[in-house]
């Protein structure tokens, strides 16, 4: 996981200060390999520095120093170019950027036009370059992180492209896509339905493709479809989706009880993780092989408690 080096507590801000996360260091830490990077450090600017902003056009900015006027937006760009072939090799599977940096900030950065007011509606010259290269990684900000829902499905984006990575390790064979399209048809639903039929679609036609275009064309559709946020009536149905597979095994009091749950969830009276526990409970106790495969029971460590809040 690529991360900008202050998040870690690193002093390599401009102030020679640093912007530790305790939730980012102490917490995901246990799961993440973190890759840091300090665009303005590495691309050889010292510690402390002259504080810097975008200037000028939106889509096109200039990182200038405030006070003297210096442009750095070449050096960060030289450097940038390198860093990006490096980071190609290092397997990433998102990056969490600082929020506002002028080099790092994902989004909502400050640019200062020729009135000299501020829009925030800029990208940081460094972050923008990684979301042009990388387009299909999950990336976020250390701000963003804090709402559970956006931290939720962030995390979820990154497991899934991990298992998306391991299944392409086994071989681009149409019955390894097949097996992990399966695995995760509940998870994509839970974004979108008109992805979740794109993908099927491409899945029953795979044989039309060649391996390359396929996976190419499938990994495009899982990242649009799990980019999307999900809200509580997407997961209402699919729960209700997991409780059909269900009905044959559940007396009328269970089926009672976990309709309940399921609505007491779309009403935002319980989090997500209580009917998700229950359906894991009977997943369990019968042995649905087909649920008990749905990676949407279980995203991500239960150990993050990302559902608890969602």
């Amino acid at each position: 996981m690529g991360i900008s080096r202050c998040l870690l507590g690193e002093s390599v801000r401009y102030d020679g200060g640093h912007k530790h996360d305790p939730y980012l260091t102490k917490t995901l830490s246990r799961y993440f390999e973190y890759v840091p990077v300090c665009p303005e450090v590495e691309c050889g600017l010292p510690v402390p520095r002259e504080a810097m902003r975008l200037v000028g056009e939106i889509e096109n900015p200039r990182l200038v120093t405030i006070k003297t006027g210096q442009d750095h937006t070449d050096r960060m760009k030289s450097w940038a170019k390198t860093m990006l072939d490096n980071l190609a090799g290092q397997d990433l599977c998102g990056f969490i950027f600082k929020s506002k940096s002028p080099s790092s900030g994902m989004e909502r950065v400050k640019v200062y036009g020729a009135s000299g007011q501020p829009v925030d509606r800029g990208v940081g010259i460094f972050a923008r370059l990684f979301m042009e290269r990388f387009p299909l990684l999950p990336v976020e900000e250390e701000g963003r992180l804090h709402d559970p829902v956006l931290r939720e499905n962030f995390i979820t984006r990154v497991f899934a492209l991990k298992s998306f990575r391991e299944t392409l390790e086994k071989g681009r064979t149409t019955g390894n896509l097949v097996d992990f399209h399966t695995r995760h048809k509940m998870l994509i639903l839970s974004r979108s339905e008109t992805v979740y039929r794109q993908m099927g679609r491409l899945v029953a036609n795979a044989k039309a493709l060649g391996p390359e275009a396929l996976y190419n064309t499938y990994l495009e559709l899982l990242t649009r479809g799990l980019s999307l946020k999900p809200t509580a009536k997407k997961h209402s149905n699919v729960l209700l989706h997991l409780a059909g597979h269900l009905k044959k095994h559940l007396n009328a009091d269970e089926k009672q009880e976990l309709v309940g749950l399921i609505d007491d969830y779309r009403k935002g009276v319980l989090p997500l993780i209580v009917p998700v526990t229950l359906i894991n409970h009977f997943v369990r106790k019968f042995g649905i092989a087909y649920l008990s495969g749905q990676t949407y029971l279980n995203p991500h460590p239960a150990e993050l408690g990302l559902r608890n809040h969602v």
